[in-house]
């Protein structure tokens, strides 16, 4: 079965905003994440990557355009991969979130998560973890068990599908972490698939220890990666 190559979307406007974006349209890459984006090419040089998959939103087709030019592949795009609907989450600061007590339950309780006007994370989870058996299925038919595509999403989406992968629950999600633009790879074979890459920048910086540590909760969304 085939490889595949998960790619957060880079860094946007709404990441440095501290907003939750969501389906918000007009969220675009900022300066950082479209150099993240340029260099996605040369980051994938070595990968015969043979079709390229994407979220709709605006930030990951800005991020997968350089490299579909480079390789002169045209993207798919697949709702379900797209960010979870949080609904009248949409567009607010995530330092106003913390204070509502669905937090609380998106932290700890992720698979009783319901955002009010948007759709649960077991919906997401369930949508997205379907796409990716649908399209391992379709790459492979087109292009052999050993193929390697590319699909470019979101972070609590590729945080999903990291935690089916290891066969996790949903309530552990939340541990996992995936920077923008980072690198996740799944190999799926007939049994069992394999995580042989999570989260791969190739950048240590946000490693360093801050003066003011982050705190246990996980970034709604994923946040914005190292300043």
């Amino acid at each position: 079965m085939p490889t595949l190559i998960l790619v957060r979307h880079g860094r946007s406007t709404a990441n440095t905003a501290g907003l939750l974006a969501g389906w918000t349209p007009g969220v675009a890459l900022d300066e950082r994440g479209a150099a993240q984006a340029a260099a996605l090419p040369a980051r994938l040089a070595e990968l015969p990557i043979a079709e390229v998959v994407t979220s709709p939103l605006q930030r990951c087709l800005e991020t997968v355009q350089p490299l579909l030019d480079a390789r002169g592949l045209r993207a798919h795009s697949d709702e379900r991969i797209g960010e979870c609907h949080y609904g009248d989450w949409s567009g607010r600061k995530l330092a106003e979130l913390k204070d509502e007590p669905l937090m609380e339950v998106v932290q700890a309780h992720p698979s009783a998560a319901a955002f009010p006007g948007g759709e649960s994370m077991r919906s997401m989870y369930s949508r997205a973890a379907e796409a990716v058996r649908e399209w391992n299925a379709r790459v492979e038919r087109d292009h052999g068990p050993d193929a390697v595509y590319l699909m470019c999403s979101h972070g609590d989406i590729i945080k999903s599908l990291v935690a089916d992968a290891l066969g996790l629950h949903l309530d552990l999600f939340q541990r996992i972490s995936v920077e923008p633009c980072s690198i996740t790879a799944i190999r799926y074979t007939r049994l069992r698939p394999f995580l042989v890459r999570l989260g791969d920048t190739g950048d240590f910086s946000s490693l360093v220890p801050r003066a003011e540590p982050s705190g246990s909760d996980a970034t709604v969304g994923g946040g914005a990666g190292a300043p």
